[in-house]
């Protein structure tokens, strides 16, 4: 019993530490974004800007797979079997009393 409780604190574990990295790629993105619109109205086509829009990719990257593995692991521990034994009621017809 005791490596399925460890398991699941594991999990539990990773699974604040991504939504953690999510926020933090999250502001970064926002921040190389202002970054890439105030160094693009400043000077266009400046190398600051193009490595502005490198970074501002980054980290678009990085928040989208981190956003994807979130809802991957939300969707296996939502999962949950069917249910197939046979229903508690009465299986037989009732009767229509006249």
């Amino acid at each position: 019993m005791a490596p399925k409780k460890i398991e699941r604190i594991q999990f539990l574990r990773a699974l604040r530490q991504l939504h953690r990295a999510r926020s933090f790629y999250a502001v970064g993105a926002l921040l190389w974004a202002a970054s890439v619109a105030w160094t693009g109205w400043q000077a266009p086509g400046s190398r600051q800007m193009w490595v502005s829009a490198i970074l501002l990719t980054v980290f678009t990257g990085l928040l989208i797979t981190a956003a994807v593995s979130l809802r991957r692991l939300a969707a296996r521990t939502t999962y949950r079997p069917a249910h197939h034994a046979a229903p508690h009621k009465a299986s037989h017809p009732r009767q229509v009393h006249a």
